[in-house]
This record gives structure tokens, sequence and C-alpha cells, in this order.
């Protein structure tokens, strides 16, 4: 997107991203610096690339649009060739049945492009206006098939014999080698298909590649038994790991730039009984940090969670397993408290998200850096909150009670099922019951499922038999149950969640659902889901818990008492989006039963 200076003082100035008065400030900067202003004006952040398209899409009253590159059919993106896509940084991604195009571009306004492109795919054609990083991750599509990539590669790879223990020379591994090429396709279908962790694993004739997608692990294609020690070899020089020793694990981490974005790559390595297997976990660096609305808490729970973050001290616990997100909701929490008044201090293992501005320690056991270790050093550094990143230990859960009892805001981490069974548990711990009482604020437990793709989920109108099943799945009763069910949906309808999704219940019960197309598999996607969203269940501290915790409850006891009290559970906050169409009852029963 170029905007001509003429033009962007007219847009900022009538947007009222920037005074009049200050507009004469920035033209002189442009002129000392020998740019645009609109490269200083995104330069200096005074606003972003988001917000300025937006602006300029307002001026030239041309619809602005953000592409999901998932969601574009690649016999549609194809229309336009590749080439001529990337030159003019144009993608189509929609043909309507009266062959209406639906063109996006970062830059519109190019007037000789726009009429290129009309040649291209005919005069009968919709533009749109995109980011400059949007149109990048766009036109990424272009490249869809891992397989054909990789069996491209693979026909000039290593010479097949059937030797597990090859030796690896510098020439199979080097950055033009067809096993480096390997790599770099692995990595950007992975990143393309918004995966989380790429698994390289030997089996006894062939090296299996899967990907965990929206939480589900995928096989993508199985590679020569005989590139493995190549394979292998070649990350780990990325990754900066010992290339010649394969009998205990190995941790590393390396970075690539993909579509114009930072990722880090974390890497485990493991001995296994056909070889040596390695795990990559991708963590996107140039995320913004979410808003905690956007990853799926409303009501009730939104409103103790956010009274409880903005508390002057104590302890906030997030519980569930391991990939439940439980470290993308920290991340948004510390996120909207970070401000310049604060001083934020994290001990973490590892440092998954960098969050500007906040002060995050890695431990380290081998040099003592443990968590109960760095914690003690944390509170010598004048901190007002604090992160642990797992409560693993008794004496890491004393030091994180007795800095919430000494005026820190302390968050972090514990694996258990629910938000009631993390009391007990600390109690197991050693921590005196008045203590667990006086400093936690709430608890929260929480799962990941996947969302439903709203282009091709389709409505379903279940059985008697079907709705019974589901009653007593949910541990719900016929009635006053059914009633509250039907309330709590209206109040998420009115929160938004689930858009203008028909209402799935009335007074009686259970009218329609939502069920995922298992023919949908759009660019790597699981079938009929695209995306993840948190089921949620806010345990408040109260009176009645603490005196529970006092009696050394259960966690049946704290559980019956939270509900009673109005905690809506993660089944019951799962129900409510399946109901939404937000997801599904399988999801939420995968991801919930014990």
């Amino acid at each position: 997107m170029r905007i001509s200076d003429t033009t962007i003082e007219k847009i900022l100035t009538s947007s009222g991203l920037i005074a009049a008065e200050q507009i004469d400030a920035l033209k002189q900067e442009a002129i000392d610096l020998k740019s645009s202003i609109q490269e200083v004006v995104l330069k200096k952040k005074i606003t972003d690339e988001t917000t300025l398209t937006k602006a300029f899409a307002q001026y030239l009253q041309i619809p602005y649009i953000e592409l999901t590159p998932r969601e574009i059919p690649v016999d549609v993106l194809n229309k336009i060739p590749e080439q001529v896509a990337r030159q003019y940084r144009a993608v189509l991604f929609k043909i309507d049945p009266d062959g209406t195009n639906h063109l996006a571009m970062d830059d519109p306004d190019d007037i000789q492009a726009v009429n290129f492109l009309e040649k291209e795919i005919g005069a009968n054609t919709k533009i749109y206006i995109a980011t400059s990083q949007n149109i990048v991750a766009a036109l990424e599509a272009y490249h869809s098939n891992v397989n054909d990539e990789l069996d491209k590669v693979m026909d000039i790879a290593i010479q097949p014999d059937n030797s597990q223990n090859e030796k690896v020379s510098t020439a199979d591994i080097d950055e033009k080698s067809p096993i480096a090429k390997t790599v770099n396709i692995l990595l950007e279908y992975a990143i393309r298909s918004n995966t989380s962790d790429i698994h390289i694993e030997p089996r006894e004739n062939f090296v299996q590649i899967r990907y965990r997608i929206d939480g589900i692990l995928k096989e993508v294609n199985r590679l020569p038994k005989n590139v493995l020690s190549a394979l292998i070899s070649r990350i780990k020089i990325l990754s900066n790991l010992k290339i010649d020793e394969h009998r205990i694990p190995q941790d590393g981490r390396f970075k690539i730039n993909v579509a114009g974005k930072q990722y880090a790559l974390r890497v485990s390595t493991l001995p296994v009984a056909d070889g040596e297997k390695l795990v990559m976990r991708i963590l996107d660096e140039s995320n913004q940090a979410v808003r905690l609305e956007s990853l799926g808490p409303w009501g009730q729970p939104l409103k103790l969670l956010k009274e409880a973050i903005t508390s002057p001290n104590g302890m906030v616990l997030v519980t569930g397993p391991t990939g439940s997100g439980k470290s993308t909701s920290l991340f948004s929490i510390l996120s909207s408290l970070n401000t310049p008044s604060v001083n934020i201090s994290t001990i973490e293992d590892p440092v998954e998200y960098r969050i500007p501005g906040v002060n995050q320690t890695q431990t380290n056991d081998k040099a003592g850096m443990t968590f109960a270790n760095g914690l003690r050093s944390l509170l010598r550094q004048d901190p007002n909150i604090i992160m642990v990143g797992e409560v693993r230990d008794s004496e890491t859960a004393d030091l994180s009670v007795q800095a919430a009892l000494t005026g820190h805001l302390v968050f972090s981490t514990l694996h258990t099922n629910d938000a009631a069974t993390c009391l007990p548990r600390l109690l197991d711990m050693g921590i005196e019951p008045f203590l667990i009482a006086s400093t936690i604020r709430v608890v929260v437990g929480q799962r990941l499922v996947r969302c439903l793709n709203k282009k091709t989920r389709k409505l379903y109108q279940p059985t008697e038999q079907e709705k019974q099943m589901i009653v007593k799945l949910f541990k719900l009763k016929p009635g006053q149950n059914f009633s509250y069910i039907h309330e709590l949906e209206k109040q998420a309808a009115a929160e938004g969640i689930g858009g203008d999704t028909p209402l799935g219940t009335d007074e009686n019960g259970i009218k329609n659902l939502w069920l995922a197309d298992k023919d949908d598999n759009i660019n790597g996607a699981t079938a009929g889901y695209l995306s993840r969203v948190g089921i949620y269940e806010v345990l408040h501290n109260s009176v009645n818990i603490q005196k529970l915790i006092m009696n050394n409850a259960t966690s049946n006891q704290i559980q019956e008492q939270a509900v009673a009290e109005g905690m809506i559970t993660m089944q019951a906050d799962g129900l409510i989006k399946a109901l939404r169409g937000e997801t599904t009852i399988e999801e939420i029963i995968r991801a919930t039963k014990e």
C-alpha cells in the first residue's frame, strides 16, 4: 500500500488519527529522513498498518477485508497466475455464481494494475483493500500441496539404502541440499496450515511426518527411512544442537521468516526404538496479544476474571492439561496489565511469548535457576505483578503464596482437571488452608475446542433419543436446568457469542444443533473446523468456598458449592458454545471427558 503524502495528510486529519497542527512536524521529519509521511507514521507507531489501511479504504470508498488464506479455494486462486498475483500484490479469493470476481489488493489506487488484472479475470470484478501483510500471507496459499513439493525434492534426495545409521556428509545437509529444501517445505506448509507442532517420527520402514492442527495430529507425509539421519541433522544444525549425539534428548531453538512474519521453532529430540524422534513447536513471534474476550470467556466468568486480575494483590491460578491454552490466557492477561507504571516479572519454562516491557526469565535447572530460585530473585526486583510459569512443587507453591500475601499480584498455572481440584492440590503440596483461603482470588479451568467452519457447518435437528443422551452426558435435569441453559444461551447471544446464529434451545430443551461438514478440508484444516476457542470455568473464592477450604473439603464439595453459587462449568460453557454454533457437542465431550 502506497499512499501519497497529500492523501495521507487528509486521511490522518479527517479520521482523527492525528491533530492538524502535528502534520507540519511529520512532513519535516519525512523530508529529513528522505522518506514518505506514510513510512514516518508507521515507524513512529502513530498508528498501525491495519488502522491506516481501514482509513485509506474509507477514503477511497473501497471495502476493507481480512483474508483467511486457508479459506480461499485453490481453483479460484489459480485464476490469476502466481507470478502475476505477486507482481501486483493481488489475490482473487471468491467467485460468485453470477460470475462476479472478488479481488483483494494492497494498492487498489494503482489503476494500471487494476486494468491489467481485469483483462486477466474479467471486468465483472469487485475490488477490496487488504493490508500488505495480509496479502503476502494470502499469496502463500498458492503452495497448497505439501506432498507434491516434497515428492519433487525427494526425487533428487539421498539414494535409497536401508541403513538406519548412515553417515551424513556436509553436502547432504548444506543450505542448497535436497534435505535443506525438505526442511524448508515442511516448515512453510506447517505455518500455512496453522500448525502448532511438527512431529518427525521414525518408523520401521519410513519416516512419518505429522502436523498438529487445531489440537489434532494429522499425518501429512511419509518420507524414505534413509533420509532420517540427514533430516534430523539439518534441524539440529539450525537449532545449534550436537549432530553426533543420538543417545540423550536435546532441546534447542531457531527462528525463520515466512510470509513476512517471524516464527520461533522450539526443538526437542528424543531417542526411540527406530531412531531419533524430533518435535518442533511453532511460536508466532509477531503475534499481538489477543483480547481476553476473544479467547472465549463471557458473562459472569469474564466479569469475575477481570475483577481478579485488577486486584492489588492475591493469586490467580489457571488450570488445565498441556495444550489447553493456559499460556495464551496468561499472555493476554499480562499484556492487558502491561503499562509503564507497573513492573511485571516472569519466570517461565520456556519463554513462549515475548511481551515488550515485561521482564521474562527462562528457567535453567543445570545452572540452578529453578522456578523456586527464580521466584526468590524476582521478589528482590521490586515487582508489582509476578507470573510463575507453573507451580510444580511445594517450595514454588509456598513462595508464590507468600508473594501474594506480601502485596504482589501473582499468576501461575497448575495441572489439574478442573478449577475445584486445584485447591485441594495446594493442600497436598503442604500449603496451610488459611493461606489458600486468604490469597486465592479465582481459579480458572480451561480447555481448547475446535471451532466450526461457519461457511460449511450444517444445521441439525437431533432426535428425541439424541436429546436425552445429551441431557445425560451433560448431567442436566429436564425442567429447571434446561430453563437455566436457555437463559444462559440468550445471554451469550446478547454478548455476541455465535453472532446471529438462531437460538438452539427454548424453555423445553434443545431445538437444534450444528454439525461439521466432514468433507470440508480446506488447505490442511481439520475437516469441518477452523481454529480453536476456549471453554472456561471461573471459580470465585467466596466466603463459603473459603470455609470449605479451611475444613479440608474435597474437590467435589468445592465444585458443588461453586455451582450452587452460579459457577458455569466448562461443560456448560461448551454446551452453550455448541448451541450457538461455535463448536460441536462431540468436541466438548472430547475436550472435557475425564
